[in-house]
């Protein structure tokens, strides 16, 4: 169904989040343009408690997991019965407003893989700064004053991507050898790689109640610093810096 978008959720026991997000999704699923077609949720955790709205039904799924998945495994297992354009991965703490899908695929190009909204936290009017080369300098200078955050990202975060399945497929979608964190970048990577293009759209917004939880638990934090020396030891790594480096010098050499 040509323009139309399958969204998948991890839930991992966000009964409350998860609640919000559909009843978000269910006024977009029934608005005239019918952008949402399907909904995949998929439990992480067990959650008696959580319901779809009745506006979703028919077109909510649910897959409930025996053991706990990582980001990859969990959004590849609901892209397995994805049969529309455009693939939706979206974090239980979004919330939306309005049709930011149909927004967000009037900006794209052909040759756009990736579309992804500005992401605005609670109690923060500015959304989040342009992503620079996932390496340990720019992690360390992003946390100093006068840090300066890059022109274009180079990557576009996990919490929301709305991402062409076409190059999804083609790239085979997310690494499953990530567990929970770098699996955004390595996506994005992979994709310019092969041809494809990223795109932000800042003037579409969508509330983004990030939880930060390799910032105050350590199992997150050591899943996070394993990703990154994966990702950082890993091929398509390199190939993407020397591909970011290669754009830079052409975009100053005089014309």
């Amino acid at each position: 169904m040509k323009h139309s978008v399958t969204v998948s959720v991890v839930s991992h026991g966000q009964a409350h989040m998860l609640r919000d997000l559909l009843e978000d999704l269910s006024q977009i699923s029934f608005c005239r343009t019918r952008t949402v077609n399907r909904v995949v949720v998929m439990h992480n955790l067990q959650q008696p408690d959580w319901h779809c709205p009745a506006e979703l039904n028919g077109c909510c799924r649910s897959i409930e997991n025996h053991h706990p998945k990582g980001f990859a495994a969990n959004h590849n297992t609901a892209f397995a019965g994805c049969d529309t354009e455009w693939f939706a991965v979206v974090n239980p703490d979004i919330r939306l407003n309005g049709d930011v899908f149909s927004a967000l695929i009037s900006h794209a190009k052909p040759h756009d893989a990736v579309l992804a909204p500005a992401l605005i936290e609670p109690g923060k009017g500015a959304p989040a700064n342009n992503r620079g080369l996932l390496t340990l300098p720019e992690i360390i200078r992003r946390r100093l004053p006068g840090w300066r955050p890059a022109d274009d990202p180079a990557w576009l975060p996990g919490a929301f991507l709305l991402i062409r399945a076409q190059a999804f497929r083609e790239v085979g979608g997310f690494d499953e050898r990530y567990f929970l964190y770098a699996e955004d970048f390595d996506l994005c990577a992979r994709l310019r790689l092969a041809g494809w293009a990223l795109r932000y759209v800042p003037e579409v917004q969508v509330i983004h109640a990030a939880q930060r939880s390799s910032h105050v638990r350590w199992r997150y934090l050591l899943w996070h610093v394993h990703s990154l020396l994966r990702l950082w030891t890993s091929r398509a790594f390199w190939q993407y810096r020397a591909l970011l480096r290669r754009e830079a010098r052409a975009a100053h050499r005089p014309r």
